[in-house]
C-alpha cells in the first residue's frame, strides 16, 4: 500500500511517496523551509503546494512538531502560538481536500524505527530521541505507542527548556564542534536513560546522517543505536499513520 507522508518540522517540510510494506520511499523526497513565522495559514500554503507535487489522490499522514490529542494541537515550542487549540486534522483535511491523519512528529518517528528500522523486534521501553530544531521524543512499550512525550521540554542543567541548549539547533547556533556538541548530548542521553531505563534508545533527527561525527563522544555503556530511517522516519512514520 501506497500513502503519503509528510513531516512539518521546526525548519523544513518534507514528503515522499511511501510503501507502507517495506517503508521504502517511492519518490525523491521533496522538502521547503518551514514558513517563518509558521502559522496555520502559511503551513498549510506550503503544505498543500508540496501535495500537488505528487501525483496521488489518497490519505495524507502528518507528522506534527506538536502535543496532538484528539487531533487538537496542545502546544507550540518550534512553531508558531496560534496553532495551539486548532484541530489540526480539520484544518489540513479543509486545506488539501483529502482525508488526513496527524501525529506529533517524534511520535511518527519512533513508529517508523520500531517498524522498519533500528528497533524492529525490540520489546519492553524503546525510546526514539530527535536531533532537530528542537528535542523530539517517542516512547514505545513491546511495541505500543506512548504519545506526546516531551523530553525536549525538561529542565537539565539549568536549561529550560533543555532542547534550548542540547539540539541540533543549539549546535549551529552557537557554532559549536562536533565534539564540543557530543558532549552536551551525551550528558542528555545520560540523564535520559537514568530516568527511564530502557532496552533501547534510537538517535535520529536531522543529526542522524552525522552519527560518525560525534558517536565517538557518547557513553558505550548507554543503549544507543543510529536510526536506520535517518531524517526519512519522520515521513515513513506519518504514512504509517495514514494507512491506520
Amino acid at each position: 500500500m501506497i500513502y503519503l507522508g509528510i513531516d512539518v518540522g521546526g525548519s523544513g517540510i518534507k514528503s515522499a511517496l511511501v510503501d507502507v510494506s517495506d517503508g521504502s520511499l517511492l519518490t525523491e523526497r521533496l522538502r521547503v523551509d518551514t514558513p517563518q513565522p509558521a502559522t496555520p495559514d502559511a503551513c498549510a500554503t506550503a503544505l498543500t503546494a508540496q501535495v500537488a507535487e505528487h501525483d496521488y489522490e489518497g490519505p495524507l499522514g502528518i507528522g506534527f512538531p506538536a502535543v496532538v490529542k484528539h487531533g487538537v494541537v496542545g502546544s507550540a515550542n518550534n512553531i508558531d502560538p496560534s496553532w495551539v487549540g486548532l484541530d489540526v486534522i480539520d484544518f489540513f483535511a479543509n486545506a488539501t481536500g483529502r482525508e488526513v491523519s496527524v501525529i506529533n512528529d517524534a511520535d511518527a518517528a519512533a513508529m517508523a524505527e520500531a517498524t522498519f528500522g533500528a528497533a524492529v523486534g525490540v520489546s519492553g521501553l524503546v525510546l526514539t530521541i530527535t536531533f532537530g530544531t528542537g528535542i523530539g521524543s517517542g516512547l514505545l512499550v513491546d511495541g505500543r505507542l506512548v504519545p506526546n512525550l516531551e523530553l525536549g521540554q525538561i529542565e537539565l542543567e539549568g536549561h529550560v527548556p533543555a532542547e534550548s541548549y542540547f539540539s541540533a539547533k543549539a549546535r549551529r547556533t552557537e557554532d559549536l564542534e562536533w565534539d564540543e556538541w557530543g558532549g552536551r548530548a551525551n550528558r542528555y542521553l545520560n540523564h535520559v536513560n537514568a530516568v527511564f531505563s530502557p532496552e533501547l534508545i534510537v538517535v535520529g533527527g536531522g543529526l542522524a546522517k552525522h552519527w560518525d561525527m560525534y558517536s565517538h563522544t557518547l557513553d558505550p555503556h548507554l543503549p544507543l543505536v543510529p536510526a536506520q530511517m535517518g531524517n526519512n522516519a519522520g515521513i515513513v512514520g506519518a504514512a504509517l499513520a495514514a494507512s491506520g
